[in-house]
């Protein structure tokens, strides 16, 4: 027989044994336990992994972790997946667990990705690539009413033990419709006066300066002046009075606070991303597509979204908030009479 003809007889026993050159390769090599494996991968996973699905990691372990990576079957993972789903913990905006499964799915195939990478498996031999993701439910978030947004900024204003704290929130977020963790990741360096910018660090460690108006920024300046340090340096931004650096639970507080004062609030499970998809349907309704992208700091993904030309620039996001606020911002383009759209009174009352 010729090379090929060889060649070609040793691939199709291979085949029909269900084995490749890579798993010949791999045949003097022990295999890892899950749970040998699992701190390098945590070890190499940034912080928001760590956080996001170290417990489902946790659970994996519980359940697989005396077994080795190349034992276990798509079956065993997806046997894994709706245990986890059955077990949630019911919340009032829950979805029939469609959270938990994806979150599920993405720590399994975060420790298997890893393991192809360092050549542990084989890629076809990937069991978490052969577990089915379904497609994301609708959300049901929607952009908030004017008087749905006064209604919740009276309310914030009004209870609580540090209004001012809770209004300087509502106004940071629905002004620059960040994200939860961009507030909470702000620093005291994180401000510059001069051009009425804010730091943004976001999902997946994204970077981007945020254009804000004239009187947020020095609402930020007068909490870094009174609560902190009254410098720029590298300590968290928002404090409470006592100089503690803010966490998510006063946003667990505050909108639980807002849900007693308004029931729908709670009923609808109303929360600060609300206020996110509030400022960016008005930015995209009034500027464009590709001007709300770049406001609310959206990563570039497949599609149209990725052509050059329709990624907006500083001036165009600083002109959508000049428009958006009814304040001047030393990076807009200054507006044609008669081009403005119409804005609502949405600012907290502490701030006006």
């Amino acid at each position: 027989m010729s090379t090929a003809e060889n060649a070609e007889a040793v691939r199709l026993l291979l085949d029909g044994l269900g084995l490749s050159i890579e798993d010949l390769h791999q045949g003097n090599r022990t295999t890892p336990t899950l749970a040998e494996y699992l701190p390098r991968v945590i070890e190499a996973s940034g912080a928001g992994a760590r956080r996001t699905y170290g417990p489902y990691w946790i659970r994996t372990t519980a359940s697989l972790g005396n077994r080795r990576l190349d034992e276990i079957t798509a079956t065993d993972l997806q046997a894994l997946i709706q245990q986890a789903v059955n077990e949630r913990v019911l919340r009032r905006n829950d979805r029939g667990g469609s959270s938990t499964r994806e979150h599920m799915i993405r720590a399994l195939r975060a420790i298997y990705s890893r393991a192809v990478a360092d050549n542990l498996l084989a890629p076809h031999r990937n069991p978490a690539a052969r577990v089915i993701k379904p497609p994301r439910p609708e959300t049901p978030r929607r952009a908030l009413s004017p008087d749905e947004l006064a209604a919740i900024n009276s309310a914030v204003a009004t209870t609580g033990n540090d209004a001012t704290l809770d209004c300087l929130l509502m106004r940071l977020h629905t002004e620059t419709g960040c994200r939860r963790g961009g507030a909470l990741g702000l620093l005291e360096q994180d401000l510059d006066p001069d051009w009425a910018l804010i730091r943004l660090v976001e999902k997946r460690d994204t970077v981007r300066w945020q254009p804000v108006s004239p009187t947020l920024m020095r609402a930020l300046l007068d909490h870094r002046a009174g609560r902190g340090s009254g410098l720029p340096s590298d300590q968290p931004l928002l404090r409470y009075r006592n100089g503690n650096p803010l966490t998510k639970r006063r946003y667990d507080h505050l909108w639980k606070r807002v849900g007693e004062r308004l029931p729908w609030v709670a009923s609808q499970g109303i929360s600060t991303h609300w206020l996110r998809h509030t400022t960016l349907t008005w930015i995209e309704r009034w500027f464009g597509y590709g001007v709300a992208r770049a406001y609310g700091g959206h990563l570039n993904a497949r599609g149209p979204a990725t052509t050059t030309y329709i990624r907006a620039t500083l001036r165009e996001v600083a002109t959508a908030l000049a428009a958006l606020t009814g304040e001047d911002h030393p990076c807009a383009q200054p507006p044609t009479p008669g081009t403005l759209p119409p804005h609502w009174p949405w600012m907290p009352p502490e701030l006006q």
